[in-house]
This record gives structure tokens, C-alpha cells and sequence, in this order.
């Protein structure tokens, strides 16, 4: 007969176990039934419905997706433009926006390359994707970077000068090199597509993790 600490020890552990299971579970069937960013049919089960998360593929225009990873928090877009330039967009999640009543809570941040047909030099944007309050959203552009070449070594490369939006004054400059990055796709709609797409793929990856969770506190039969 086992000593009565055990079994108090055993029954709270059970009774701790219980009760984080519910939590799971009720965080799981508020995730299925946010409709902010999913696309779940609702008349499946959470375990089943999880997999229609990512089945309705965001728009992003003549952009492909080169890399979209389950395990990574990041994405990776290119397209060939019609001169024949390349144009490719790396893209994560950062910390949420400031305005509660955006259409999304965080923004993305965006490296965006344009490359030249015949050269291997290119142009590197550092940019924000955000949202506006409303449906809205938008592009910043913080940096533009001259990289001659990326396979030269970055410590002997003249990367040519580097021009940072938080302190450049120049507002014709601001708003051709936007319209630079327009004419190749990087706009309002691209930007909301992203965003989106970025944010559903965090929520799915969470309830993956939630579903993980839940499956090791499980008691086994």
C-alpha cells in the first residue's frame, strides 16, 4: 500500500494536469473561433480544422513563394518582371503597432532586393510593412543599400552610400524611390497580403504548439 504524501502528491498532480488540459483547450476553441486571420471550416473539429489554417494561399500578386517553412517565422517572395529584373522580398513579424484599431496588430518587417538583368549588383530596401487604421496598409521605406555584388565579402565590398530615411529630408527622393518600389509590385495591396499571410501563419504555428502542449499533458489510457 502506497504511503498517503504519494497518493496526495499523485491526485494534486492529476487535478493540476486537469485543469491546464481545460486551458488548453479552451485556448485552442478561441483560436477556431477568431475569424480575424483564418480560413477554417467551422463545422470541423479543432484537430481537423487546424490543417484548412494555410489551405487558401494569399494573394501576392506575380510574386512566388520561395520559402514558407512551418518551423520559421519568416517568408520569402520573388518575381521576374517583365524587363527582367528580380525582385526579391524576405519578410518576419515584429512588435505589435501602437494602434489598437489597425487592421493588424503587428507589422512586418521587409527586406526587399532589385536586381538588374545582367548585373550582379543590387539594391537593398530595409522597409516596414504596417497597418493603417481601417483596411489600410502601407510600405516605409527606412534604407536604401548599393551592394555591387552579394557574393563579394561585406567586410571589403563598397557598398556605396547608404541612405536612411529617419534622418533624409529629401521628400521627392521619398516618394520616387516608393514609386520605384510600386512599379515592381511592392505596394498598399502587396504589403496587406503580407501581413496577413504572416499573421496567420504565426497563429497556426501557435496552435500547433497548443495542440503539442496538450497531447504531453494528455493522461495516457
Amino acid at each position: 500500500m502506497r504511503k498517503v504524501p504519494a497518493v496526495l502528491r499523485q491526485a494534486r498532480k492529476a487535478i493540476a494536469d486537469l485543469d491546464l488540459l481545460k486551458v488548453l483547450q479552451s485556448e485552442i476553441n478561441h483560436e477556431f473561433s477568431a475569424k480575424q486571420f483564418q480560413v477554417v471550416q467551422f463545422d470541423l473539429s479543432p484537430n481537423e480544422a487546424f490543417f484548412k489554417f494555410n489551405d487558401e494561399s494569399s494573394s501576392f500578386g506575380d510574386f512566388v513563394v520561395d520559402w514558407d517553412s512551418p518551423q520559421s517565422q519568416d517568408v520569402v517572395l520573388r518575381r521576374r518582371c517583365e524587363s527582367g529584373e528580380e525582385v526579391a522580398v524576405s519578410a518576419f513579424l515584429g512588435a505589435e503597432g501602437s494602434n489598437e484599431n489597425a487592421k493588424f496588430p503587428r507589422n512586418a518587417f521587409m527586406k526587399v532586393g532589385v536586381k538588374k538583368p545582367g548585373l550582379r549588383s543590387l539594391l537593398q530596401f530595409d522597409c516596414v510593412a504596417t497597418a493603417q487604421v481601417g483596411d489600410g496598409c502601407d510600405v516605409e521605406i527606412q534604407n536604401v543599400n548599393y551592394i555591387p555584388s552579394p557574393d563579394l565579402d561585406s567586410s571589403s565590398a563598397h557598398k556605396g552610400p547608404y541612405i536612411s530615411f529617419f534622418s533624409s529630408s529629401d521628400e521627392r527622393l521619398r516618394d520616387e524611390l516608393h514609386k520605384y518600389l510600386e512599379a515592381r509590385g511592392v505596394d498598399k495591396s502587396f504589403a496587406d497580403s503580407l501581413l496577413l499571410h504572416l499573421h496567420k501563419k504565426e497563429q497556426g504555428q501557435y496552435v500547433e504548439w497548443l495542440h503539442k502542449l496538450q497531447g504531453l499533458v494528455t493522461p495516457s489510457e
